[in-house]
Parts: C-alpha cells; structure tokens; sequence
C-alpha cells in the first residue's frame, strides 16, 4: 500500500480552478520529484496533501486513511512533515525556539538536527530572522523533522540560495534518503540535483497528471515536453 495516494484531485481557489485530475502515490522509503513550469499546480498539489486547501473531487489518501475531512494540525499528527515555499520561519524566535515549537516524540531530535545542519548549533540562541536566507532554510528543514514525520514535503527548499547553499541543502536531502525511514516529496527545477535523490519523478501540466515514472525512464523527449522553458 501506498504511504500517499491522490487519485483524480481537483481544486479551485474560488471560482478560479487550478487542479484538473492530479494522480500521485509515494511509497514508504521513496524519494518522488513532483515537477512541471511554473504556475502548472505543484504548491496548490501540496496544500492540498496537508489540508491547506480542500479538494472538490478525488482521493487524498495517507498512510491508508482518507484524510478529506481532515484539518492541518490533525493532518499533520498523521506525519506529515511540510517545509513550505519562502520557509516562514517565526523571525522573532530563536532557532532553538523555532526546533522546540514544533517537536515531537521520535528519532529526530536536537542532536539529530544538529547533526544534519551543525550550523544550526551554533546558532541556538540567534533569532531566526538575523540569519541568512540558507540557514533559515536549514531552520524549515529541522523543525519539519522535528515533528517526526512519515512524508517530508519540500516545497522549493533551494530557491534564491547561493550554490554552496545549496549544494549544503542537496547533500541533507541525499543523508535523509539514506536511512531509509522517511519518504520525500520534493518540488524544484533542477533536475541535474533531483537526478541524484529522487527515485521516481510525476510531472504537471495545467494541473493535470501528465505523465510518471522513474528517474531513470524521464527522457530528454519528455523533458523538453513539459520541463522545457
């Protein structure tokens, strides 16, 4: 059984329609690259996964439970770990602060945090708002582990960082594949980085399903399809 299920998904913001028939299942373990240009209905997939914004028809399935009904928080209990567009962390908190907020009983703790992001160590006690926009990034990172998920969502987690930022944030995501215990959604353009994490990948077009499967199997013919500028 799939960990995450969505089957013929569609959703409006008001009378404005931006999903059409969105399909997506990851499986305990997996790495999964959810891709497409931009405004094609990726962040609006998300937030429906986390009950942000209801769907109008289909099936949002997690960890074998219809989660419809659902609000956020209660969506979130059931393990699902959101590291949102722009970050959001609470400026007027420590880092500390930040991680302790949202912490739940598990393996992910401070020191596994800090052992991931050791910067964040060193940052304890500075206010989330005096750091940089990389290190706030790690900070989204750390306090969606911090609730112990089952999926971690990354939505553009290295958008507008430096590229040794980045490479800092790649090599996390690649660490967190390797234990094996955590599945991931991943959002983001580059592909050469994707191609070293993701094991399967599911593109959108308009809000529509258009085409999956594994990394190995996206070609340069599809690529240019639906990825291309």
């Amino acid at each position: 059984m799939s960990l995450l299920d969505l089957q013929g998904v569609t959703a409006s913001y008001g009378a404005s329609q931006a999903l059409f028939g969105v399909d997506l299942s990851i499986e305990e373990g997996q790495v999964t690259a959810l891709m497409g240009r931009n405004g094609m209905g990726k962040s609006t997939t998300i937030k429906v996964i986390c009950r942000l914004l209801k769907h109008a028809k289909g099936q949002v399935q997690f960890a074998g439970r219809d989660i419809a009904a659902l609000p956020a928080h209660k969506a979130a209990r059931l393990g699902l770990g959101l590291v949102p567009e722009g970050r959001r962390c609470f400026t007027n908190l420590t880092v500390y602060e930040n991680l302790y907020a949202s912490a739940r009983t598990g393996v992910w703790d401070f020191a596994a945090v800090h052992a991931l992001f050791p910067r964040l160590a060193e940052r304890r006690d500075q206010l989330a708002g005096s750091l940089s926009g990389g290190e706030q990034q790690m900070l989204a990172i750390g306090r969606a582990l911090m609730t112990n998920p089952r999926l971690l969502i990354l939505d553009e987690a290295t958008e507008g960082l430096a590229p040794v930022v980045r490479q800092e944030i790649w090599a996390a995501i690649a660490q967190l594949k390797k234990t094996g215990d955590l599945s991931i959604l991943v959002v983001d353009k580059t592909l050469s980085e994707l191609r070293q994490v993701a094991d399967k990948v599911a593109i959108l077009e308009r809000g529509v399903s258009v085409w999956h499967g594994s990394m190995d199997t996206l070609t340069s013919e599809v690529r240019d399809q639906y990825l291309g500028v």
